[in-house]
């Protein structure tokens, strides 16, 4: 086991089968954030040692794991599509507000300066496309019919 740079990395059996894993695990978290195949030592039954520089680089491997994930999350919560509508060029946003118990999203319009132009409560659910942007600005950023 290696401590260092906010992460944990442990050397363990791995159940799926006669090897080894390695897992990564953040500061502050109680799952890895990344679990990975571990090389055999020499005597084909136990694991390699976990050295500095394997460290290093499961360290640059998981917190790039983990970017990565919080990237898409973000992305798929945040959408965003510029539409030429017939009130000109308009940026339609969607973003989603996850909760288990009240999840909730958020359609916005702004004009090419940036100036907000409307708001609209809609269903988590709802798909942002151009087709759907289009329409909500066309009909000049109505209440969009439950889907």
């Amino acid at each position: 086991m290696w401590e260092g740079e906010g992460w944990t990395a442990r050397v363990m059996k791995n159940e799926d089968d006669d090897g080894w894993a390695v897992a990564m695990v953040k500061a502050g978290e109680s799952e890895p954030a990344l679990i990975g195949p571990w090389t055999m030592g020499r005597d084909k039954k136990n694991p390699k040692p976990l050295d500095g520089n394997a460290f290093i680089t499961l360290v640059k491997t998981a917190s790039e794991f983990v970017r990565r994930q919080e990237q898409q999350l973000h992305a798929s919560l945040h959408q965003s599509i510029t539409v030429t509508a017939s009130r000109g060029r308009v940026c339609v946003a969607l973003d989603i507000v996850p909760d288990e118990e009240n999840p909730q999203a958020v359609l916005s319009a702004r004009d090419d300066t940036g100036t907000f132009l409307a708001e609209l409560r809609v269903l988590p659910s709802f798909k942002l496309n151009r087709a759907s942007a289009v329409a909500w600005v066309d009909g000049n950023f109505a209440k969009l019919p439950l889907r």
